[in-house]
């Protein structure tokens, strides 16, 4: 029995042989003068075009796969930001050719080598790849033995081109050949099974494709050489992003450019043109977009020395620190090339070729945060997430339990494909892919999504068409989630009538749920309530249920911005602290339900003096009792250590109500809460002369609105400095 590979050669070669036999004009015509009698000048001049185009042809494919091969076996790996182009030395030699080859073409059209040249210099041309493929069918009609690899490049760029089946076919025949030497081609043998795949996931993912619209992101980001790396602000202000430019920092080094940082602005619709970050991140060596902290006050940068370390750089005012390389626990000899930081900055997860506990060349680890602010040692994630391929491109979403990553392995479409997984009840979910048409036969990769979950961003090499004008080898683009499609609404006759026209046969898998998170981003600024002066603050993040603090950021230097995100599901206390200052409490109730929002809100901090008045917005009581309930631990041990630290001060703790119920009532449960908190603080060693219990009722009304919101406003327990 032939088998359906050796039919397909059998096949692929009797076509060949019937369309010379046909028609003469397809048949190969070498490059000798007597194949083109009374053309001798032009045949000398196509012939100097040859060689011409040979010399730089050799060179290209010397560079683009010695370099790669090199770096490669040192490093373990290709870097997802890259491909086998990186070298732009091949790009040039390969690019210096096409100009004679098509010139000696434009003469003899029919020589199969020279068109089978042609369309490997245009496949290593990034923007220019798919015009590769008229030249190498040409070659394959013309003579389908030109070259050992011809199956190959006609495999990718079909595959490329997402015609599946077709790529299938080419793969699976240049698998038949590299079949003669198993020995020698087990990599490339296991490697076409892999496309194979990958075109058979292609197929499937098409047959439900996301309900997206993606665009570039435009010139004022993208150019003609690779960008990579997005990171973005949860507000979707500000980009930071990896760019491989020819006026980049390290210039040309070995035949590559090296890699710097560049950040743009979002305004008045569009990415305002990005500009160099500066010398304190930028060196002479890669340096590239790592993580942002939720924050947006900490960038975590990939450093190429000592085989590729990450670094963190702290924003002070409107300059970056001197970036501080990681401890021993991240970076190893090995490389550790991306990033990314839980919402509570508690855990760091990072990418490392490190062999020890490893599932594949590339993996996905994990450090945990330690008392005293250090990141502990790494642990593997597990094979659940890693492969035995590479998993790179790490983005934490802020809820805290949702992770993207991209990947070679799991059931990618070919390159690097983006994929989600969850981590709950100890567990990580199997990954699933994002679909099409997020990912496609390239490399898709470096995928963050905004805090408002309507718009994601990745970098892709996917060619114009659809998703707009390409710029060069690898793009940034965006992404806008269009939400579930709103179902017609059938009648059950519809229904039924509809399903005996159409029964449903091989239904396609529903596509994968993107994660367009119910957060809360919490923005503003801090100043001092006196002068207005911008106050570099802290910002505890309390659990008011778990009475922890979870996270604490800080308020940018120079400009008193911050910015805090809320997963949905929780009840917040936030306390905004400065030295010299009185603290500044929120209370902030997030049900699981809540839909996104932005609240701005502005902070003034008061002077430590006689007088001023703080509401204490994390108080809380039963309903209608005086008896404290434990979330409100946290609020009251910050106004003990407040208490502790000036020794001298006295307070009056005030209890007051709405305006509804009956006032003496009203002015007993008042006067009763503020006691039980002098009660607590007494309790913990404060001593009762310096604690005064009052109750106001509803005497000291903040609003005399008439809204749950008024009222809520007007609830409230707060103390007021009386000396110090």
């Amino acid at each position: 029995m032939i088998s359906r590979t050796k039919a397909m050669i059998k096949r692929y070669t009797l076509a060949a042989l019937l369309f010379s036999a046909t028609l003469g004009a397809q048949t190969n015509v070498e490059f000798e003068k007597d194949n083109f009698p009374g053309k001798k000048d032009e045949y000398k001049e196509a012939k100097r075009n040859v060689e011409a185009g040979d010399d730089f042809f050799n060179v290209g494919m010397g560079f683009s796969l010695e370099a790669f091969q090199a770096f490669a076996k040192e490093n373990g790996y290709y870097p997802a930001g890259l491909n086998e182009t990186r070298t732009f030395e091949a790009i040039d030699q390969f690019s210096r050719c096409i100009d004679p080859y098509l010139k000696a073409n434009a003469f003899n059209p029919n020589n199969a080598l020279l068109n089978y040249r042609i369309g490997v210099a245009y496949y290593f041309q990034p923007e220019k790849k798919l015009k590769a493929l008229t030249y190498l069918e040409q070659a394959f009609k013309l003579k389908p033995g030109v070259d050992p690899d011809i199956h190959y490049y006609l495999g990718r760029l079909y595959h490329l081109n997402m015609q599946w089946d077709k790529a299938m076919d080419e793969y699976k025949m240049h698998q038949s050949m590299l079949r003669t030497n198993p020995k020698d081609n087990k990599e490339r043998i296991s490697d076409m099974d892999k496309k194979v795949n990958e075109c058979i996931n292609g197929k499937d993912f098409m047959k439900t494709p996301q309900r997206v619209f993606i665009d570039n992101v435009g010139n004022g980001i993208n150019t003609k050489f690779p960008e990579y790396g997005p990171i973005i602000t949860a507000d979707e202000s500000m980009m930071f992003f990896t760019s491989v430019r020819d006026n980049c920092t390290g210039g040309l080094q070995e035949g590559i450019y090296f890699e710097d940082v560049f950040m743009s602005l979002y305004k008045n619709g569009s990415w305002q043109p990005a500009v160099n970050i500066g010398s304190k991140i930028n060196s002479k060596n890669h340096d590239a977009t790592g993580g942002l902290s939720p924050d947006g006050q900490t960038l975590f940068i990939y450093r190429g020395d000592n085989g590729g370390d990450l670094y963190e750089s702290s924003l002070f005012g409107i300059e970056w620190s001197e970036p501080e390389r990681m401890n021993k626990n991240i970076n190893t000899e090995r490389h550790e090339p991306s990033c990314g930081l839980s919402y509570d900055g508690a855990n760091f997860y990072f990418v490392s070729s490190r062999k020890e506990g490893s599932f594949g060349t590339h993996d996905i680890w994990m450090s945990t945060r330690d008392p005293k602010g250090k990141w502990g040692t790494g642990i593997n994630i597990g094979n659940t997430v890693n492969t035995m391929y590479n998993e790179d491109a790490i983005f934490v979403h802020p809820d805290g339990k949702t992770f993207y990553f991209s990947s070679q392995g799991h059931k990618s479409m070919g390159g690097y494909d983006i994929f989600k997984c969850t981590f709950e009840n100890g567990k990580w979910s199997t990954p699933e892919n994002l679909g099409y048409p997020i990912n496609g036969p390239d490399d898709d990769v470096f995928f963050v999504i905004s805090g408002s979950g309507r718009h994601g961003y990745f970098a892709s090499a996917k060619s114009g068409g659809d998703y707009g004008q390409s710029y060069g080898e690898k793009d940034i683009y965006k992404i806008t989630f269009l939400g579930p499609e709103k179902p017609l609404a059938l009648n059950t006759e519809d229904n039924l009538i509809a399903s005996l026209a159409a029964p449903v046969k091989n239904a396609a898998a529903p596509p994968v749920e993107i994660k367009t998170s119910s957060v809360t981003i919490l923005k503003g600024t801090i100043t001092d309530a006196v002068t207005q002066k911008p106050l570099a603050a802290q910002i505890e993040l309390v659990d008011n249920e778990l009475r922890q603090v979870i996270a604490t950021f800080t308020s940018n230097s120079s400009t008193g911005k911050y910015l805090v995100t809320l997963p949905s599901g929780k009840n917040y206390g936030i306390a905004v602290k400065a030295d010299g200052y009185l603290f500044h409490s929120e209370n902030f109730d997030i049900p699981a339900t809540a839909a996104y929002q932005e609240v701005v809100k502005d902070v003034q901090l008061k002077n430590v003096q006689v007088g001023a008045v703080i509401v204490l917005r994390n108080i809380f009581f039963d309903y209608n009792k005086s008896t404290l309930r434990p979330e409100s631990q946290v609020e009251l041990d910050r106004l003990i250590k407040l208490l502790t630290d000036i020794p001298t001060m006295k307070i009056e703790i005030s209890g007051h109500t709405d305006k509804r119920g009956d006032d003496d009532y009203n002015l007993r449960l008042s006067q009763n809460r503020s006691q039980s908190v002098v009660d607590y603080l007494t309790q913990k060693g404060i001593a009762p002369s310096r604690l005064t219990a009052m109750g106001y009722g509803e005497t000291k009304l903040i609003t005399q609105g008439v809204t749950e919101e008024d009222h809520q406003q007007n609830r409230r327990t707060e103390f007021k400095i009386l000396s110090k």
